[in-house]
């Protein structure tokens, strides 16, 4: 059983550059923390005691075509919400634009945390676990429709503070988005999120 309590973490993925922006969750207080080293933002769920996390970032690659099936099927009351569409491996290796440097900074954190946290595979268990998740389809997921994703900031932000939760140490988008993830992580942990995609290409999970 998921003591209640338990601290769980969102994860917002950028560039070798900008790095990651974590957010941590535990009795509705929210704590940040900022690395462009995957073990560090790893050792910091560690120490805290972390049973779920999770990523905006995809965990697979599509096996066959231009986006992954997770991707396609991503809906809320019926209604498709648009977001990126993740392209075979093969594809991102040989574009040279490095606009899938971000998934690939995000592969290197998978593989830190799946050390500790294993990948979600749709089979429902308990922590430690880690899954991917994606803050648009978080935000429609809350609100129980499809809504419009910008202003993204105030969007974001107005969700967050109609979930009760204070926003004063997310000074930023990329920590407004981990703290979406966070709450993901903690409606997952209850047992209140639904799952888009399957375990090849990966899952995307979502508040219900």
């Amino acid at each position: 059983m998921n003591p209640p309590g338990q601290a769980v973490v969102g994860i917002d993925v950028g560039g070798e550059k900008k790095g990651y922006h974590a957010v941590a969750l535990r009795n509705r207080a929210f704590e940040t923390k900022s690395s462009t080293d995957p073990a560090a933002i790893v050792n910091w769920c560690l120490e805290r005691k972390v049973g779920f996390v999770a990523v905006d970032a995809p965990c697979g690659w599509s096996q066959s075509s231009s986006s992954r099936l997770s991707e396609r099927e991503l809906k809320i009351a019926g209604q498709k919400i648009h977001c990126f569409a993740t392209p075979t491996l093969a594809r991102a290796q040989v574009n040279g634009t490095g606009f899938y440097g971000w998934v690939f900074n995000g592969g290197r954190l998978y593989e830190e945390l799946k050390r500790y946290y294993p990948l979600f595979d749709g089979r429902r268990r308990e922590g430690p676990i880690c899954f991917e998740t994606f803050p648009h389809a978080i935000v429609c997921g809350l609100a129980g429709k499809v809504v419009p994703a910008k202003p993204k900031g105030s969007t974001r932000r107005k969700i967050l503070h109609e979930r009760g939760y204070d926003d004063d140490r997310l000074t930023n988008i990329d920590f407004i988005d981990a703290a979406l993830c966070a709450v993901t992580a903690e409606e997952f942990r209850i047992g209140k999120t639904v799952n888009f995609g399957t375990r090849d290409e990966g899952i995307i999970v979502v508040p219900e």
